[in-house]
């Protein structure tokens, strides 16, 4: 009987957030933490200019597109590695340093995929604990084994927005083993203003036992695209230049990319646009009687005193009325809401559906 390789069959499948409901006129996307600006406009020109082009490969080593990050982040082109979003990355890094019975390490409350990248190779996903919804530095350390081949940090973290501080960060790093390799999945460091927060390039610069990764997917825009980008020690780089796909990242994928991340004062304009109404909307939800957790991302989590229950009911009368948020129970927080913030007018909409709903009962 043909098998697939331990770990396959103990993995359930990824569920985006859900796109659509029938029945209404209008539908409302809060699940999937989008950009709901869209991408640049000179990163839709630069989409489009490629459309002749179609039948060429694309450039194996995105030369250009590591430029251009290189020339924005101030980091060296030869240690970036551009792949089909940071989640193919993350499954490189697991790939190319994990195996059967070896360990992976992550928070509780982190990104699904660093579990099931995990399991595709045979490793055991470790959850460490949190404290108050973010990462613990002591709970990590201590689960620590002979058998931890890399550590996870989502930073800020998705679902709960919380995040580390650049001190924090440092002393994970420090009281992890050198044979273990630290990734800073930093999706969301364009939204973090804190100012002690940090996304973990200086840690890449200083140490061979560190990688960050990074998404043109939020604040970019360009999720259909499958776009992100490591920055890695040299001997990091390398090994993943050796494990991806010869042409894993295609060459419309790249030229968007190129003109996004040169194009700052979009980004800009949309963390600000950002930042405001998810204050505007935490302080609504607030006053609806619900926890509204302090959030550094495109996003907020909401949870529901009343528990798991009501956050069901809720979630299923707003899609009703065709507002679309995520569920959180993957991510054991069955009592949780996440809530993308989209346009100030799809906030001011679901903020009232909200306030109708929870006035109700859920109903």
């Amino acid at each position: 009987m043909l098998k697939p390789r331990p770990g396959v069959m103990e993995i359930s499948p990824y569920v985006g957030g859900e796109a659509s409901a029938s029945g209404v006129n209008r539908v409302i996307r809060l699940a999937a933490n989008e950009n709901p600006l869209g991408p640049s406009p000179t990163a839709i020109a630069a989409y489009e200019a490629e459309k002749g082009e179609l039948h060429r490969y694309p450039d194996g080593g995105a030369h250009a597109l590591r430029k251009a990050i290189s020339a924005q982040e101030g980091i060296p082109a030869d240690q970036i590695v551009c792949g089909a979003g940071s989640d193919e990355l993350i499954s490189l890094l697991v790939r190319a340093y994990a195996g059967v019975d070896d360990e992976v390490l992550y928070s509780a409350h982190g990104f699904l995929m660093y579990s099931l990248a995990a399991r595709t190779v045979g490793a055991h996903p470790v959850t460490a604990p949190e404290a108050n919804l973010t990462t613990d530095v002591d709970a990590f350390l201590v689960r620590v084994t002979p058998r931890t081949r890399l550590v996870f940090v989502a930073n800020p973290n998705n679902p709960t927005g919380t995040y580390l501080s650049r001190t924090e960060l440092a002393r994970l790093h420090a009281g992890l083993p050198s044979d273990v390799l630290l990734v800073i999945d930093a999706a969301y460091a364009e939204y973090c203003d804190a100012a002690d927060y940090s996304n973990g390039a200086e840690l890449v610069a200083r140490h061979d036992n560190v990688v960050m990764t990074r998404t043109f997917s939020k604040i970019h825009g360009l999720a259909s695209l499958r776009l992100g980008w490591a920055y890695c020690p040299p001997a990091v780089a390398d090994v993943l230049h050796r494990v991806r796909g010869p042409f894993n990242v295609g060459q419309a994928a790249q030229a968007a990319g190129v003109a996004a991340i040169n194009d700052r004062a979009y980004a800009e304009q949309s963390k600000e646009q950002n930042k405001r109404i998810r204050a505007w909307f935490g302080e609504k939800a607030a006053a609806m009687g619900l926890t509204v957790v302090p959030s550094q991302g495109n996003f907020v989590l909401l949870r529901f005193p009343d528990g798991p229950q009501a956050a069901e009911r809720t979630l299923v009368a707003l899609k009703s009325r065709g507002i679309l948020l995520r569920a959180m129970g993957g991510y054991g927080l069955p009592e949780s809401l996440r809530v993308t913030i989209g346009t100030e007018e799809e906030m001011h909409i679901t903020a009232d559906a909200l306030q109708e709903v929870l006035s109700d009962g859920g109903a």
